[in-house]
């Protein structure tokens, strides 16, 4: 396993990084960030204190992971996804807020599931979960939890098909279909999909 990799140009204040991590130029990791094994973190990126990132994740350039944010082992964070972390903000310094933020019970947590897709310059409202091997294509807005296996597009996100674990696009006839790439089947019940023999997904969501 390649060692972990730093890049003169980031500051990366945490100490839990995992093996063969590589953090690239103008990125800036704040202690209490956890980042797991085998991660590539691209430029102009910033993780604040309380983010956890998984395995084998990919955080494409202009990210900003904020404290709340889950990114699960192997997703995908394309460039300038937006993430947010509390659904009714205001500064912390204004004085009618000021009791608002005295603990954490602002912060909503959002998930990023094993194996997802986030496309390029997404928007993920906070408290949202995307399922595990979801795809979120670009421009997206999440506005509500998106179920494993699906593809959402538009403004809000609305469900236009199923995707693969391996990244392609699936087509039911009726209720199994085979990926054409890789062979995996697929049951679907009850508008959602399993790999054969169908089990609802850990985390089924609608």
């Amino acid at each position: 396993m390649a060692p972990t990799y730093i890049h003169p140009g980031a500051i990366v204040d945490t100490l839990t990084i995992g093996t063969g991590t590589r953090i690239w130029a103008f990125t800036h990791v704040l202690p209490g960030v956890s980042i797991g094994d085998q991660c590539n973190i691209g430029e102009h990126c910033f993780l604040e204190t309380g983010a956890v990132i998984g395995n084998n994740v990919t955080i494409k350039n202009g990210n900003q992971i904020w404290e709340g944010v889950t990114v699960g082992d192997g997703a995908f964070i394309g460039p300038n996804v937006s993430f947010t972390n509390d659904l009714y903000p205001r500064s912390a310094r204004l004085p009618e807020a000021e009791a608002r933020y005295a603990d954490k019970n602002w912060l909503t947590p959002t998930v990023i599931e094993r194996g997802a897709s986030i496309g390029a310059g997404a928007i993920i409202v906070a408290g949202r979960t995307v399922g595990e091997f979801a795809l979120v294509g670009a421009g997206t807005l999440v506005t509500q939890n998106v179920p494993p296996y699906a593809i959402v597009v538009g403004v809000p996100a609305r469900r236009v098909g199923w995707v693969c674990k391996c990244g392609r696009r699936l087509h039911f006839g009726e209720i199994e279909t085979s990926c054409v790439a890789c062979g995996l089947n697929y049951i679907r019940k009850d508008d959602l999909i399993g790999v054969e023999p169908y089990a609802p997904p850990a985390a089924a969501r609608v």
